[in-house]
């Protein structure tokens, strides 16, 4: 059974920093393609940074260029996200999610992705 568990959310205040990990397991974690996604109240879900399988491809939304960073460990089947500069836009529910896509992974939408975590809140205080 494929599982996604994400940690690391909280309260914070605005400039602050967050790091927040996703652990996969069920399938082999350096075979997927991994993302972030987040979902503010009554908005839709929205991508914010993916990570290739190799890990040497990374994408951002234009938000999170410069003050997020997303990298893994695949010993430990750990994606990461790190939250930098925050502001109250940021908050939202975060979810990570795996793809299997693997060469034709682009990270960005969410149909490319089979498996989702349940989510870690962030909420940034101004």
């Amino acid at each position: 059974q494929v599982q996604l568990v994400e940690s690391g959310g909280g309260l914070v205040q605005a400039g602050g920093s967050l790091k927040l990990s996703c652990v996969l397991s069920g399938r082999q974690f350096s075979r997927n393609g991994m993302g972030w996604f987040r979902q503010a109240p009554g908005k839709e879900r929205e991508f914010v940074a993916a990570i290739s399988w190799t890990g040497e491809e990374t994408w951002y939304t234009d938000s999170a260029k410069g003050r997020f960073t997303i990298f893994r460990d695949n010993d430990k089947s750990t994606v990461y996200l790190q939250l930098r500069n925050l502001k109250p836009d940021d908050t939202a529910a975060y979810f990570c999610a795996a793809s299997r896509l693997m060469y034709y992974f682009t990270g960005e939408n969410v149909n490319e992705y089979d498996a989702w975590g349940t989510g870690t809140q962030v909420t940034v205080s101004s």
